[in-house]
C-alpha cells in the first residue's frame, strides 16, 4: 500500500513548482534575465493559485478527510503546471476548478462546525473563486487581485480566530471583529485598495489584540519561533494596509508594489514560515523537530524584504531588484532548512 506522504508528496511538489516557476517570473519582473514575458504575466496567479492555493487546499482536504477534497489541489496543481507550459486560459480554468472544489470543502466544514471562524475561512475560499473566475473569463489579473489577497488573509485570519478558542473567554471579541471584516470585504468587493488596506490594518490590530501570540511569545522553543514569525507577519500586514491607503484607482507603481509584497511576502510568507513546522507532520506525517537555524531565513526574508521596500519607496530599481532576488534566496534557504531538518530526523 502507498503510504500516506508518498501520496501527497506529489501534490505538494507541484505546488513547489509552482512556487519556483513564480519566483522565476517575479524576477523576470524585476529585470533579471530570467524566465519570459508569457510567464512574467502570470506570477501573481502562480505564487497565489499555483502555490498558496494547491498548498492551503492540500491542508484543508487533509484535515476534511475526504477524497473529493483532494481535488481541489489536484486541480490547482495542474493549472498551475498549464500556467508554466504557456495555456493561460486552460491554467486559469483549472484553478477555477481547484477552487470550487476548495469553497465546496468550506461549505462542508461550516456545515460540520457552525462557528465564526469556519465562516471567515468560507468566505475567503470564496474570494478566491471568485477572483479565479473573474480572470478566467478574460479579465486582468490585476483585477482578481484584491480577491486574491482578501482569500489569503481571510484565510490566515480564520485559522488564528479558531486559536483565540484558548484565550479566557472575551464578549466583544466577535462583535469586534465584524466591522475590520465588513470593511476589508467591502474594499475587495469595490476593488478599493485604500478602503482594502483600512480594513487590514485594523484587522491586523484586532488580530494581535486577540491572537494567542501574546501569551505564546513568552514561551520557548518552536512555540516562540511560531509566535516571532507572526507577530513579525502582523507588523508587515499593518505597513501593508497603511501603503494601501495611499493608492490612487488603478495604481500599479512604486507604492503598489510595495503594498503587494509586504502582504504577500512580509505577511503571508511569514505565516507559511510559521506554521510550517507544525502543518507539514500534519500533512506528510514527517517529524520537522525545532532547529535554532530556523530563524535565518526568517531573518533573511525580512532583511531582504526591507531592502526591497526600501528601493521601492526611494525608487531605486537596483535596490528593489537585489531585494527581491534576496526574497528568493529567503525562500530557498527555508525549503533547504526544512528538508535538511526532516531527512535528519528520518535517521535518527
Amino acid at each position: 500500500m502507498i503510504s500516506v506522504t508518498a501520496r501527497r508528496l506529489p501534490l505538494l511538489m507541484a505546488g513547489a513548482l509552482s512556487l519556483a516557476a513564480g519566483i522565476i517570473a517575479g524576477e523576470g519582473r524585476l529585470g533579471w534575465p530570467v524566465g519570459g514575458a508569457d510567464l512574467a504575466l502570470v506570477h501573481g496567479p502562480l505564487m497565489i493559485c499555483g502555490f498558496f492555493g494547491t498548498v492551503i487546499g492540500l491542508e484543508r482536504a487533509v484535515a476534511l478527510g475526504k477524497a473529493w477534497g483532494y481535488g481541489s489541489p489536484l486541480f490547482t496543481a495542474l493549472g498551475g503546471v498549464a500556467l508554466i507550459a504557456g495555456h493561460p486560459w486552460a491554467g486559469a480554468v483549472l484553478l477555477l476548478a481547484g477552487s470550487l472544489v476548495f469553497v465546496a470543502m468550506s461549505l462542508a466544514v461550516i456545515l460540520r462546525q457552525r462557528e465564526i471562524f469556519t465562516t471567515v475561512l468560507g468566505l475567503g475560499g470564496l474570494a478566491w473563486a471568485a477572483g479565479n473566475l473573474l480572470w478566467s473569463l478574460g479579465g486582468d489579473a490585476a483585477g482578481s487581485v484584491p480577491l486574491w489577497a482578501a482569500f489569503l488573509v481571510l484565510t490566515i485570519a480564520g485559522e488564528r480566530l479558531e486559536l483565540s478558542r484558548f484565550l479566557p473567554p472575551w464578549r466583544w471579541r466577535t462583535p469586534t471583529l465584524l466591522p475590520p471584516l465588513l470593511v476589508l470585504l467591502a474594499g475587495m468587493g469595490l476593488g478599493s485598495w485604500p478602503v482594502f488596506g483600512a480594513g487590514l490594518a485594523l484587522l491586523t490590530l484586532w488580530s494581535v489584540v486577540n491572537d494567542v501570540v501574546r501569551r505564546t511569545i513568552r514561551q520557548a522553543g518552536l512555540t516562540r519561533y511560531v509566535a516571532v514569525c507572526l507577530l513579525s507577519g502582523y507588523a508587515w500586514a499593518l505597513a501593508a494596509g497603511l501603503l494601501m491607503l495611499r493608492l490612487s484607482p488603478g495604481e500599479t507603481g512604486i507604492v503598489y508594489d510595495a503594498a503587494l509584497h509586504a502582504l504577500f511576502v512580509g505577511f503571508v510568507f511569514a505565516m507559511v514560515f510559521g506554521h510550517a513546522p507544525v502543518i507539514l507532520p500534519a500533512v506528510l506525517r514527517v517529524a520537522v523537530p525545532y532547529k535554532p537555524v530556523f530563524y535565518l531565513p526568517l531573518a533573511a526574508l525580512h532583511a531582504s524584504l526591507g531592502l526591497r521596500m526600501a528601493g521601492d519607496l526611494a525608487d531605486i530599481h537596483a535596490v528593489r531588484q537585489w531585494g527581491g532576488m534576496l526574497n528568493a534566496v529567503a525562500i530557498a534557504l527555508f525549503i533547504v532548512t526544512m528538508l535538511v531538518t526532516v531527512l535528519r530526523a528520518r535517521k535518527r
